[in-house]
This record gives structure tokens, C-alpha cells and sequence, in this order.
């Protein structure tokens, strides 16, 4: 087992990697000190497969579990699930000293973290992530929040979990798209952080797409690594931890003209982290051949590099972008690149760039 520590003085914890965690989940739990009563929140694609498991290992450690479940995907991350859960936790008599299971990917880690976060004022959290993307990027750092109709993530807080268990073997019931979508999030710690991270993606991304077990405990561990030590300087993204957002500003934009529907997460942010080195060479001067090895590598890795969009659409596009968090007095702030390995936060982009990028993407 791998262990990857996030420093946030009296907040810090651990992550750990590895295969055969989720059985261990109680035990863990116990030695965190947590209350007695929990609640496992999951959805139904995921409780079907790992639930049992969570709450058997629950039980065994004494713990009192109930089991709650939202509907599968994007659209779920909402108030209305809030709602729900909320009304379940209160149902089921969660005190203060009791804490919260998030079993399950990206949206389940969200939404489960927010719930925590705000229900009786705050909770404890474990995190237990079954995606490859939840793994190595939405489970660490402690960013909760929903989706509103205007945009993506517009509701939410800073709550750190006690514990992250990322266990491989969950892995190998993931679709492939959603694999593929996690690697999104992979490869741009290789851009934004280490370049010989980047390389080594480069050299073995056929061993990650065979989910071959060492090749994953190492790209999980350094992309956890990263964002732990990103996080540890700047937990709540005052400046250094704006750089996890490289690709995300034009990303969620995608999501949200998408209805959250068409796209997963990990594939609007491979066209955005693709035009975002796009716009890196206009104005940071990212070398072509950069440009070339990071839209290149997205692409080996299955994940679209590019959106066709009418006039209409590229409207709405931006419109979406202004809702992002990163805008300034009207200005979005962008994350881009000077070299793989070398990230400038706060850039601004003149519009007519933007626009040219959004009508090359849908040019073959």
C-alpha cells in the first residue's frame, strides 16, 4: 500500500493506495475515533457493487450504518439530492458526532463532502472514491459542492476529509469510457506540475490502459502526491492551487451548455486542456511541439481533443465561461502554460483568441 500525506496542520490526512482497502474501511474508521452511528452515501450504480462490502466491514467494526443512494450521474449533483440525503441523515437520527461514507466517483464525492460539510454545521467525511478520476483528483483536497443550472460547482465549501481509501480493485468494474476520462485528469498533472511525470505518461500509457496494477499505483500516487502538496500551500485556492484548474475554465463551460449530459467530466476538460495549450502558445509562448505532445498524448488516451460548435453555441459557451469562479470585474482568469512542467494563474485572453480557438477546435 502506498500512503500519500496532505499537510494541513491539525486537518492533515492520509490517502491510501492500494488493492483490498474497502474491507479494511471499518477498522480505519475506528481508529479515526469516529461516532458510532454513519451514513454510506453512494448511488446506484456503484451501491450495488461495493455497498455490502462498506457496510459489512462498518458492522464488523461496531459501527451502526444506513445506506443511502442517489441516482447515477452529473445531473444528480444538485440541491434536490442535497434535499435528500439531508432528509435521510435527519430520519435516520445522524448526530454531530457521527460521520459520513462517500462511496462512489466524482459526484458522489462532491455531493456526499457538501452534505457533510453543512448538515448540523459540519460533520465528519471519509472518502472512499471508485473512479480513477475521483481517485487521483475530486477525493483530495477537500472541495465539495453541487451543480446549479447556470453553471458547474456554483455551490459548495472547502471541508477536508478524515481519510481517503483509494482501493485498485475497485478499478476493475469501471467502464472503459470512465477510465479513460479519469486519465484526463492524470495527464494534466504532467502539464501543470512535472514534466517527467508527463514523460513517463508518454512512455507507458499502454500499461495504464491495461489498468496494469503497478503502472496504476504509480500514476495514482504521483497525481495524489501533486495536489497534496499543491493543497498543503494553498488550501483554498488563493493562488498556487489555481493551477489544478488548467483546461477546466472552457471545460465546465462544455458541461454546462451540455446539460451535464454529453460529456463526461474528464473528456470536457481534455478539449479544454487543449485548447488552454492552444492559447498557451499565442500568449505564453508554449512551443508547438508542446502543443502538439499534450493534444497528441489526450488522444492515445481515447479522450476527444476537440468540439464542433455553431455560432449559437460558442455564444453560449461563453457566456457559460463568465460564471466561472476564476472571473475577475468581468475578466476570465486563465491557466495556461509556458513549458510542460510551468503553469501562469490569472492570465487574461483577449476574446477574439478565445473565439478563434472555439472555431479552429470543430476545423479538421
Amino acid at each position: 500500500m502506498r500512503m500519500v500525506r496532505v499537510p494541513l496542520g491539525t486537518r492533515s490526512y492520509d490517502i491510501r493506495i492500494g488493492g483490498d482497502l474497502l474491507p479494511g474501511l471499518g477498522l480505519v474508521c475506528r481508529k479515526l475515533g469516529l461516532g458510532r452511528q454513519c451514513a454510506v452515501i453512494s448511488d446506484t450504480t456503484v451501491a450495488p457493487l461495493f455497498g455490502k462490502s462498506a457496510l459489512r466491514s462498518l458492522r464488523s467494526a461496531g459501527f451502526e450504518p444506513v445506506s443511502i443512494n442517489i441516482a447515477a450521474g452529473e445531473q444528480s449533483k444538485n440541491l434536490k439530492s442535497v434535499d435528500q440525503c439531508y432528509a435521510a441523515l435527519a430520519n435516520h437520527r445522524i448526530e454531530r458526532k457521527s460521520f459520513v461514507v462517500a462511496l462512489g466517483g466524482g459526484v458522489v464525492g462532491d455531493l456526499a463532502g457538501f452534505v457533510a460539510a453543512t448538515y448540523l454545521r459540519g460533520i465528519p467525511f471519509v472518502q472512499v472514491p471508485t473512479t480513477l478520476l475521483s481517485q487521483v483528483d475530486s477525493s483530495v483536497g477537500g472541495k465539495v459542492g453541487v451543480n446549479l443550472k447556470a453553471g458547474k460547482n456554483l455551490v459548495g465549501s472547502f471541508y477536508q476529509p478524515q481519510v481517503v481509501l483509494c482501493d485498485l480493485n475497485t478499478l476493475k468494474t469501471l467502464p472503459e469510457r470512465e477510465f479513460r476520462a479519469g486519465l484526463a485528469e492524470v495527464i494534466k498533472y504532467g502539464i501543470i506540475y512535472d514534466a517527467k511525470f508527463f514523460n513517463w505518461l508518454e512512455r507507458d500509457l499502454d500499461l495504464l490502459l491495461r489498468r496494469d496494477a503497478k503502472a496504476l499505483t504509480k500514476a495514482i500516487a504521483r497525481s495524489c502526491e501533486i495536489k497534496a502538496e499543491v493543497v498543503g500551500q494553498d488550501e483554498k485556492e488563493s493562488g498556487l492551487r489555481a493551477i489544478l484548474n488548467f483546461g477546466h475554465t472552457i471545460g465546465h463551460a462544455i458541461e454546462a451548455i451540455t446539460a451535464y449530459g454529453k460529456y463526461l467530466h474528464g473528456e470536457a476538460i481534455s478539449i479544454g486542456q487543449v485548447m488552454a495549450a492552444q492559447l498557451s502558445a499565442g500568449l505564453k509562448g508554449l512551443p508547438a511541439r508542446d502543443v502538439e505532445r499534450i493534444r497528441a498524448l489526450f488522444e492515445r488516451a481515447g479522450l476527444p481533443v476537440q468540439i464542433r460548435l455553431t455560432a449559437p453555441q460558442r455564444t453560449r459557451l461563453r457566456k457559460a465561461m463568465m460564471l466561472d469562479k476564476k472571473v475577475s470585474a468581468g475578466d476570465i482568469k486563465f491557466v495556461l502554460a509556458e513549458r510542460i512542467g510551468t503553469i501562469h494563474i490569472g492570465q487574461s485572453v483577449p476574446d477574439q483568441m478565445i473565439d478563434g480557438v472555439l472555431k479552429a477546435s470543430g476545423t479538421s
